[in-house]
């Protein structure tokens, strides 16, 4: 009996843990509006997120772009169609790459940081404090982080689609001998208007979910520094997830309503 519930409870406090975390996030978009009240903190959040994520991305995308390109031309070669692997590289980085990657590198470098400092506030008791006070810390923490994820998460993934074009240009270009105008022919013969919209809406809920994950982890964390080096795995694993998870459903159902051109 006892082997039996022990499931049934993790799934409980897991279902648990998921309704409490969309509640924040629903109560930290409710005071959107009353911008005066995080606009500096939100300033602060853009600044910190973008100064920890930019370099990463760049070292991320620069070579991620350089190997497809390299995987894809070889095998392109084969068949005879050297010249489409600028289609597949900028395609995938378009469509799938660029809003994983940011998502990500803002899960792992900024939601760790982010989950840290509320951490620690709610170990030193600052939540409580700020509630005895009368302000409300998710309007007050909560909510910029969340903007300020979303908005770099978007500008990462364009970075990440120049980073990437740009070292599969090196590779296929001048490596394999493909022309450049055989290589951005290729990708703008299967891009379309929606691929690059979907593509940056997906980078600005990814980002709002890994802050929101961050946050959520670092409120509820042990009362102790084990607790928040616990919380900061938690959430990153926990973002992974969801992105995917998001991720998958998006993408479903863009290809259902927009079919690929063939």
């Amino acid at each position: 009996m006892t082997t039996f519930h022990l499931p049934v409870a993790r799934v409980h406090r897991g279902l648990s843990s998921l309704g409490e975390m969309f509640a924040i996030g629903f109560e930290g978009l409710r005071r959107t509006w009353d911008i005066r009240a995080w606009f500096w903190e939100f300033v602060e959040q853009c600044v910190f997120l973008a100064k920890v994520t930019t370099l990463p991305v760049i070292l991320v995308a620069l070579p991620l772009g350089a190997t497809v390109a390299l995987q894809v031309g070889d095998l392109a070669g084969q068949l005879g169609a050297q010249s489409a692997t600028g289609g597949a590289v900028i395609v995938g980085l378009v469509r799938e790459v660029a809003p994983i990657a940011a998502a990500l590198i803002i899960a792992g470098a900024g939601g760790s940081a982010i989950t840290s400092d509320m951490g620690a506030r709610n170990i030193r008791d600052e939540l409580a404090a700020m509630e005895v006070m009368g302000v409300n810390p998710v309007h007050r923490l909560v909510t910029p982080r969340m903007w300020a994820a979303s908005l770099v998460s978007t500008m990462l993934a364009s970075l990440v689609i120049m980073s990437g074009a740009v070292g599969g240009f090196v590779f296929n270009v001048l490596l394999q001998g493909v022309t450049p105008g055989a290589y951005v022919d290729g990708a703008m013969g299967l891009l379309r208007t929606s691929d690059l919209f979907v593509t940056l809406f997906k980078a600005w809920l990814f980002g709002m979910i890994s802050a929101l994950v961050a946050c959520h982890k670092g409120m509820n964390c042990a009362q102790s520094p084990v607790g928040v080096g616990r919380a900061v795995n938690q959430s990153t694993v926990v973002s992974f997830m969801l992105v995917f998870a998001f991720n998958y459903i998006i993408t479903t159902i863009y290809f259902l309503a927009y079919p690929p051109v063939t």
